[in-house]
């Protein structure tokens, strides 16, 4: 193929970017295809290690991505869903699933390419049914991972014939840790595992490389693909941290082990290839998943050995949200309603006492802008709304029940005032988009602004701690405190924005900064509100 190098590198940086392109729209079809299920997963079936992996896998496969399986582990990590060492686990079990791509790419169904696309653009265009949309878009994603790897083999063809490669090729066979090197830079600088493999079957298939050549380069592909956990765990917090180098040492241990016994291995892959009369891809997608599913089977008698090192290597105590119920003991509804209510009413306070501490983190987001706060405030309420459906789904097996005229009041109570804490949560939520608003649009509030804001959060927080404090004591004089506070918040609203109308008038702020500070203390009069309703609530019970 006699073509100009500027059509070989638009072939192969067009290809790499709809190969990209299509692993990602797949990947996005897939997720929808399942439904909102892969939290759900993670969450219910990583009670071992061995249920991590497995786990692990099935979500990578939805996702198309080890990265994205990764991230989410860190996520439920943070959450007090999942701990570190059922993480490590999950990310075990996403380097075997990153191997169902290059299975797929060896399949050589890339002739057909073109034809899977139109079948997704059909789906999508066509139907106005939203799982025929979904699996459009599966459909589109795997066509365009072909024709992108298609285009990307073409723009590479060349390369076989010059001299400076073949010597190069030698060189990693001669040393195999050069071709990890190679591996790694190239998987860092794509961002994709995926890619670069597909990238690595092509060369393969095109006689560019050897089987001893490929192979180093194929470990090193797998400690490329690491890098971008790392890069997502930068300013995270110490379980994305830690989460994130467990996947590193899990892919450098793998390929020191493989490059110990590199000759014997590349032998067995060899061996394999003729005995099955494997192609050039699928060959290589055999040895990327015999090197994976044996390093998970050789560390995962050692996950808590793993998460050992990593906690010793970045120490410090996590600040963890426990999201799952804690005190809603099914059985206790039939044997005692009222027993159940006391229980219910424990976990409302739960609840209640994370929308708090929510509170204080996007006062804090508002103050500094630091990222960490706004991150827990979102695992605050994110955590407020999952206490919110388990409370109120208990609360109403209760009702099922026959009850006492004050077990009748408690439990109108409880509803009314897990609905007023969710709304808290919501409120503190829309707090943080704003605050997030004013950085993105590098929107500045004056000094007196600050001021003014800082003073309504101290109020606000201390309604919403009192509310909580009457709430656990039933306290009578708390939660008429709490009423009296309330008017306060009000009253403190409207002078407030007095003082910031008097301020625009003077040119002292701008319309923006304006726009958000009416908007934040409109939302803290809110919580305000919400505060009052629950102590109310303790008052008309009472």
């Amino acid at each position: 193929m006699d073509l100009p190098l500027q059509d070989l590198l638009f072939m192969f940086f067009g290809g790499l970017a709809i190969f990209l392109f299509g692993i990602k729209y797949m990947g996005d079809g897939l997720q929808k295809v399942a439904g909102d299920k892969l939290r759900d997963i993670l969450d219910k079936f990583t009670s071992n290690p061995v249920m991590g992996v497995i786990a692990g896998i099935v979500v990578t496969v939805l996702l198309q991505t080890s990265t994205g399986t990764t991230v989410l582990a860190i996520g439920l990590v943070n959450a007090g869903f999942m701990t570190l060492r059922q993480s490590i686990g999950v990310i075990m079990g996403a380097n075997i699933g990153t191997t169902i791509t290059a299975f797929i790419i060896g399949l050589k169904i890339s002739d057909y390419a073109l034809p899977i696309i139109a079948i997704g653009t059909f789906l999508i265009f066509f139907f106005k049914n939203k799982k025929a949309n979904n699996f459009g878009q599966v459909f589109f994603g795997f066509g365009a991972l072909f024709y992108g790897l298609n285009l990307m083999g073409e723009g590479l063809y060349p390369l076989r014939e010059l001299e400076a490669f073949a010597e190069l090729t030698v060189s990693m066979s001669d040393n195999p840790f050069l071709g990890v090197l190679i591996g790694t830079v190239f998987t860092v600088a794509v961002q994709s595992s995926s890619a670069a493999i597909g990238l690595l079957q092509q060369l393969f298939s095109q006689g560019a490389l050897e089987l001893d050549a490929a192979l180093p380069v194929l470990f090193g592909d797998n400690i490329g693909t690491t890098i971008t956990a790392i890069l997502a765990s930068i300013g995270a917090s110490i379980a994305a941290k830690r989460a994130a180098l467990t996947h590193v040492i899990f892919n450098v241990i793998g390929t020191i082990l493989v490059l110990i016994i590199i000759n014997p291995y590349i032998k067995m892959i060899s061996y394999i290839q003729d005995v099955f009369s494997l192609n050039a891809e699928m060959t290589i997608a055999v040895a990327h998943g015999i090197f994976n599913f044996s390093n998970v089977l050789i560390q995962l008698p050692f996950v808590a050995v793993l998460a050992l090192i990593v906690t010793k290597l970045i120490p410090g105590k996590e600040t963890l949200i426990e999201y799952k119920a804690q005190h809603l003991d099914p059985v206790l509804i039939s044997q005692s309603s009222s027993i159940a209510l006391g229980q219910a009413k424990k976990e409302t306070l739960r609840m209640a006492e994370l929308s708090k501490q929510g509170l204080e983190e996007a006062s804090k987001f508002v103050s500094n802008k630091q990222k960490r706060h706004a991150e827990l405030t979102y695992q605050f309420e994110d955590a407020i709304n999952n206490l919110d459906r388990k409370i109120t789904d208990y609360l109403i097996k209760i009702s099922t029940n026959s009850l006492t005229a004050d077990d009748s009041r408690l439990h109108s109570m409880l509803m009314d005032t897990v609905r007023d804490i969710e709304r808290v949560g919501d409120h503190m939520e829309n707090i943080i988009e704003l605050a997030e608003y004013q950085v993105t649009n590098k929107v500045k509030m004056s000094d007196l602004a600050m001021e003014d804001l800082k003073e309504m959060f101290s109020l606000t927080i201390e309604t919403l701690q009192q509310a909580v404090k009457a709430l656990e004591d039933d306290d009578i004089l708390a939660a008429r405190s709490v009423v009296l506070k309330e008017e306060q918040i009000d009253k403190m609203e409207r002078q407030l924005r007095k003082k910031h109308i008097i301020r625009l008038n003077e040119g002292k702020c701008e319309g923006s900064a304006g726009i958000v500070f009416v908007d934040m203390i409109s939302n803290l009069e809110r919580i305000g509100d919400h505060s009052s309703n629950i102590a109310e609530a303790i008052i008309e019970e009472e």
